[in-house]
């Protein structure tokens, strides 16, 4: 976490996905891939960052805000008018969502 609190990402990403291939406890893997997801939002990188959010949920239903930066890639999308990407993605995280 000293890495990507620093901004070095790339370091950090390496150590996350070293901890991803360590960690077997679901709760725990669900913030290491919460927190690749937060580096690729950073990155914007959105549909990996979706990607390691869904990831994440899948570990852990009760990670609101994987849900929160969810939306908020979704929002940037419209806002650069790029809506059927936003559409899609909002439909994959409702589609979720209803499955809680």
């Amino acid at each position: 976490m000293l890495a990507q609190s620093e901004g070095n990402y790339a370091e950090a990403l390496q150590n996350y996905y070293e901890a991803t291939r360590l960690e077997k406890d679901p709760y725990d893997r669900s913030f290491i891939l919460y927190n690749i997801g937060l580096i690729h939002t950073s990155n914007g990188e959105h549909t990996k960052a979706l990607e390691y959010y869904f990831r994440a949920l899948e570990r852990n239903p009760f990670l609101p805000q994987a849900f929160n930066n969810m939306a908020v890639i979704c929002h940037y999308a419209i806002l650069e008018g790029d809506s059927e990407i936003a559409e899609a993605w909002f439909n994959q995280a409702a589609e979720y969502w209803n499955k809680l």
